[in-house]
């Protein structure tokens, strides 16, 4: 397949996507609520970031390839279109083609062992089915499988010739390696000019970094909220949908400032009518759960509602919801590369408990369970994620020291064949009441 009949044919599967949450926005706009409103925001922001990249296709105008943990920040700065290269699993888990994707992931020959996540961008890759950028930043961190993507890329026949740099991460998470991590931010930038034509105005970074503060202020505010009993919100809003719209989209626009203070206002209407997570008639809030992983968007539909119906239980908190980060120092292009490099090497999602030590599991399990009156911990134990593997014990007997049960699953968070749902509720149910939680 040459390189136009790629580019022909991972537009189409692109537009498909774009067309799939266009319909998703058009049901949320007839839901005349808050949380509806809120809804209708976010895709927007989701559906404009996908319609440029498609102008961008159709029109030769340069756009990237990237991932949220290399400080978005500075492709908005630029004006730089981009796009996530895991994007598929995590934004369009409910899109009905998922399934059909990981099996032909499966048929190309690669083994069930490789997180799914890593699998599906891939396959996609191989097959044509996701566009072609000007550029594209690779993944060295926080895990090994990340850098396989690399592979498939610098042998596949249309994508080999795009131009690669990827931040080499350190390991240790002292100033020193937050001075390192900023130089290789610079040399990014360096290599983003380079190839896209685009350059960084400082003045311009500055105010994108200042709204990009604003957002995380307000993130701040609304975990606040999230504190309260009941919590306002669950599985349904807050965390992963605070991190795409801060991390995934366009970092350090207006419109996510907006989405937050949407967001911080649909939590204090309910707080201040004493609501919980559900709207179900008669609902009360019996067991408050730290969700320590991604959600299982290949079948969170079919899990998260029936943990809140059936067990009356509330994730407060997640990974991906979590509020650990730096604010940005505005007042020179070092201060605003140095926090954006310790906001991406030590405070992001995923990159920030797997790239490390361990402690950096049991640290953030000891704060949310204190901060949030978390009355367990869920590590579901993606097959994927073998660095986080190698800590259940460490996590188990932080939970034991605090006097919180933790539960390790085993489980795929996006193949829901991996272990099915009813052997998850089983041994969730079984968790709750051998913990004395029903």
């Amino acid at each position: 397949m040459d390189v136009q009949a790629v580019k022909t044919q991972s537009l189409a599967r692109y537009k498909e996507e774009r067309d799939w949450f266009a319909l998703l926005a058009e049901a949320a706009k007839q839901m005349p609520t808050s949380e509806g409103e809120l809804q209708v925001k976010l895709l927007e922001i989701l559906l404009d970031s996908k319609q440029t990249v498609v102008d961008c296709v159709e029109n030769d105008k340069p756009f990237i390839g990237g991932y949220f943990c290399n400080a978005p920040e500075l492709f908005h700065a630029m004006d730089l279109p981009w796009f996530m290269l895991m994007e598929t699993p995590f934004l369009a888990a409910s899109a009905p083609y998922l399934l059909n994707d990981i099996e032909g992931a499966e048929e190309m020959g690669m083994g069930t062992d490789l997180c799914t996540a890593i699998r599906l961008p891939i396959y996609y890759i191989e097959n044509g089915l996701m566009p072609v950028p000007t550029a594209l930043l690779g993944l060295l961190y926080p895990c090994d499988g990340a850098p396989m993507l690399h592979q498939v890329i610098e042998h596949n026949k249309v994508w080999k010739d795009v131009p690669i740099y990827a931040c080499d991460p350190p390991y240790t998470s002292d100033e020193r390696a937050v001075q390192y991590f900023a130089e290789e931010l610079s040399r990014m930038v360096e290599f983003l000019e380079k190839h896209t034509g685009k350059t960084l105005d400082v003045d311009r970074l500055k105010q994108v970094c200042e709204e990009s503060n604003r957002t995380y202020s307000l993130w701040q505010d609304y975990n606040e909220l999230r504190r309260s009993v009941p919590s306002p919100h669950g599985w349904a809003i807050g965390g992963a949908q605070a991190f795409a719209i801060s991390q995934c989209f366009v970092a350090g626009d207006p419109r996510c400032s907006a989405w937050f203070e949407q967001l911080c206002k649909c939590a204090e209407e309910r707080v201040a009518a004493g609501k919980g997570a559900s709207d179900q008639e008669g609902w009360k809030e019996k067991i408050r759960l730290f969700w320590f992983d991604i959600m299982p968007y290949g079948w969170i539909f079919e899990y998260m509602p029936w943990l809140e119906s059936e067990w009356g239980a509330t994730i407060v908190m997640d990974m991906f919801g979590n509020f650990p980060y730096t604010l940005i120092d505005t007042s020179s292009r070092e201060t605003m590369l140095h926090d954006l490099a310790k906001r991406n090497l030590l405070d992001a999602p995923m990159i920030r408990q797997a790239r490390g030590t361990a402690e950096n599991f049991s640290n953030d399990i000891r704060r949310i369970v204190t901060d949030y009156k978390i009355d367990c911990v869920i590590w579901p134990g993606h097959m994927g994620h073998k660095d986080g593997s190698a800590t259940i014990g460490i996590m188990r007997d932080t939970c034991r020291e605090l006097g919180v049960p933790f539960l390790h699953i085993g489980l795929d968070l996006f193949d829901k064949r991996y272990t099915s749902i009813d052997e998850v509720k089983d041994k969730t149910s079984d968790f709750f009441r051998g913990m004395g939680l029903a």
